[in-house]
């Protein structure tokens, strides 16, 4: 345990000092190793570091972080909004169900909060503030339906859960759907309720023609979800193999439907892309490394047996650790905490007969919630950093979101089927 508490202690010092991320996961194992484990040769280390990044499951993140970065400078998302807000904007709340639909159907394409938060948020900003939406009620909103895209296909943390454990990666962005399409529901139930009550003014309904118009225009963006979701169920192609298509099929929307960019814009946007990239296979690498000399030195067994027993039920193991990853969320990066916590609870969920497809809905479902709990959820300051706004409005009206996810999570656990029964 001294070799736990040591480690522990050395990350929280780099942590507070503000070290960057991935010197505060590479720097501690390190210290481990040379310190308690003097017959282990250094050159392991290093190939652990590449082992991390060379899983091919993988080869998706850069891919779809392309194909997000091509549609957030082109026109995909207005094209998504003006669809959804021609269909529910006369209703009471439209605007912001329109919000968090168009959320959706953005992670859809893109797998990253940040992303959608971007493309999704900005324009939607200043429409909800016209609309008499307050800032802090504006910015909740738009921070928390933008983590709807976890658990929508593809996800990048549900990759992430995948190289970890060796799960299939296509049946966890199946698994996603529906508990990502019941935070939808929440979130637009209470958007409705909100704007009845503050009477918001809402938008005549959209004429049959006027609908009709909107699909057409957005016709090919509405394709994208379901190129790479009917793709991967039917078995069409990989996870992989859609990160693929969604490139060339948002090139082509973009370039030679919408016409929005030429091909001198992909250059600007590729190294954007590759700088994303690179932060996220850094932290993976890193990572990696960390859960080798954690595992070495058996603290998963360790740190299990102390806050799990010899023996624990399925139930017990769930609500542990989906406390113990909400938790870490809420201080480092949602990949960081998969990447260091799977490899303790995975082995005692499969041994007390949680099925690894249940266990990873959870894991990012938790990663959700943290990107949006204070004090450093990351969905918080890249709210900030768009909106302009200090971080009090960032937080201030956050509770009833963090509320309707929390009731999810209890939801998911009572029901295992609503995260397995479209795979079995």
């Amino acid at each position: 345990m001294g070799v736990l508490a040591f480690l522990i202690i050395l990350m929280l010092v780099m942590f507070v000092l503000n070290i960057p991320m991935y010197i505060s996961l590479i720097l501690p194992p390190l210290i481990i190793l040379v310190t308690e484990f003097s017959n282990i040769q250094p050159y392991l280390a290093t190939q652990q570091l590449i082992a991390g990044v060379s899983t091919q499951a993988l080869l998706a993140v850069p891919l779809f972080i392309f194909g997000a970065d091509i549609m957030s400078a082109g026109q995909t998302s207005k094209r998504l909004i003006d669809f959804v807000e021609s269909l529910v904007g006369h209703i009471y709340g439209g605007l912001a169900i329109t919000t968090s639909a168009a959320c959706t159907f953005f992670g859809a394409i893109s797998g990253s909060t940040q992303a959608t938060l971007v493309a999704i948020g900005r324009p939607l900003h200043e429409r909800l503030l016209k609309r008499g939406y307050r800032e802090q009620d504006t910015m909740a909103l738009i921070e928390s339906s933008a983590i709807i895209d976890l658990l929508i296909p593809p996800s990048i943390s549900m990759t992430m859960y995948s190289v970890v454990t060796g799960s299939s990666v296509g049946d966890l962005f199946i698994a996603g759907v529906v508990p990502g399409i019941l935070m939808l529901f929440f979130f637009s139930v209470y958007s409705y309720f909100y704007a009845r009550k503050h009477k918001i003014p809402r938008t005549e309904r959209a004429t049959v023609k006027q609908i009709f118009t909107t699909l057409k225009h957005g016709i090919a963006a509405l394709g994208f979800p379901a190129i790479i979701f009917g793709g991967i169920y039917t078995g069409l192609f990989s996870p992989t193999e859609a990160a693929a298509v969604c490139v060339l099929y948002s090139t082509i929307c973009e370039v030679f439907l919408y016409k929005s960019l030429k091909f001198k814009d992909f250059k600007k946007i590729a190294l954007s892309s590759a700088v994303v990239t690179t932060a996220v296979f850094v932290l993976v690498a890193a990572g990696q490394l960390l859960s080798w000399v954690i595992s070495y030195a058996r603290l998963p067994q360790l740190i299990a047996e102390l806050v799990l027993g010899t023996d624990p039920s399925a139930l017990r193991v769930l609500i542990t650790a989906t406390l113990f990853f909400f938790v870490s969320g809420m201080f480092v990066d949602s990949l960081v905490a998969i990447v260091i916590l799977t490899p303790i609870f995975y082995g005692p969920a499969i041994a007390a007969g949680v099925h690894p497809i249940h266990l990873g809905v959870l894991v990012v479902l938790q990663a959700a919630l943290a990107s949006i709990s204070p004090p450093f959820g990351c969905n918080l300051f890249t709210a900030c950093a768009v909106f302009e706004q200090p971080y009090a409005n960032a937080v201030k009206k956050l509770a009833p979101y963090l509320i309707m996810l929390v009731i999810l999570n209890v939801i998911i656990i009572a029901f295992p089927s609503l995260s397995t029964f479209l795979i079995s």
